[in-house]
């Protein structure tokens, strides 16, 4: 059973292809999404061995407790962590859960872009800060009524005579103290400036159409090498999440499930403290998720939990 549970961040700075395999609609390789709301997510497997990977290839020093994890003892620590990548001798104390959307970019008629979310986002974001038990930190946001749907940040940066046009549709919105102090606050964690201008509450249909019809949908060919041309049945259509895009996940820490802990072992803190540490101190700020990763796609930076 996890004993800790703490939010990151995930911002896409080039486009992500989370796949889920080859589809018979419009698109042939979507993304990933939710079952039962339409809305992108990333598996938590996909979290899971993205970051896994990263820990692989770590160059650096860092502290855990009160040792220092190295080039030496990281292949242990990873072991514990993350689990062995072969067979079934024992489960890793380090879990994630899928990640999902909070925040959406899309085009504005003024002010390039805006970051749209909905209700629906808004109250499953709350309910999952619950789940982690850092409400003390946001306790003056969720303590009065979360945003409403028609509201905005600031209505000097998007709106013209109180409408914004958002692609080719537009909405009538207001300025609320309560949108505007919850875009303060989630600019300020994640330390992307644009989120207190230009946050918008949308109607949760609305949203839904938006980040089912606005995604990135690119064309791809293979050449043959013989004529230079495109192969024959070689055209192929894939789905991406645009940049900007806003994602969390939540990071599970439970105690070691081996006995033979010394990398991790400290006096004055638990084990899924240290767990946690482990992963709070080794991640770096930029990695690589989802496919096509040698093409400079799924490039995002972490955003960690700041209290």
């Amino acid at each position: 059973m996890f004993k800790m549970a703490k939010p990151f961040f995930i911002r896409v700075m080039t486009p992500l292809h989370a796949g889920s395999g080859q589809d018979l609609g419009i698109v042939d390789l979507p993304i990933q999404r939710e079952r039962h709301t339409g809305f992108p997510k990333i598996e938590g497997s996909g979290i899971k061995g993205s970051i896994r990977e990263v820990f692989g290839n770590l160059k650096k020093d860092f502290k855990v407790g009160t040792q220092t994890i190295n080039n030496k003892n990281l292949k242990q620590a990873i072991y514990l962590a993350f689990g062995p990548e072969e067979g079934n001798l024992h489960a890793g104390a380090l879990g994630f859960t899928d990640a999902r959307i909070l925040l959406f970019p899309v085009k504005s008629m003024k002010g390039i872009f805006a970051y749209i979310t909905c209700p629906k986002i808004l109250e499953r974001f709350k309910e999952e800060m619950i789940i982690a038990k850092n409400t003390n930190t946001i306790k003056n946001i969720f303590d009065k009524n979360l945003p409403s749907k028609l509201t905005i940040s600031n209505l000097g940066e998007l709106a013209i005579s109180g409408n914004i046009v958002l692609e080719e549709y537009t909405f009538k919105v207001k300025e609320e103290n309560t949108t505007k102090e919850f875009a303060i606050w989630l600019s300020n964690l994640l330390d992307i400036d644009e989120i207190k201008n230009k946050l918008v509450v949308l109607p949760d249909d609305d949203f839904k159409d938006f980040v089912n019809l606005s995604t990135e949908v690119i064309t791809r060919t293979k050449i043959d090498p013989k004529t230079g041309t495109v192969q024959k049945g070689a055209l192929f259509t894939e789905e991406y999440l645009p940049s900007e895009t806003i994602m969390y996940s939540l990071v599970l820490t439970t105690p070691f499930f081996n006995e033979k802990k010394e990398v991790f072992n400290s006096i004055d803190k638990k084990e899924e403290e240290l767990v946690m540490e482990f992963f709070e101190n080794g991640i770096p700020e930029v990695i690589q998720i989802g496919g096509n990763a040698t093409i400079g796609k799924g490039i995002v930076e972490i955003k960690k939990w700041r209290e």
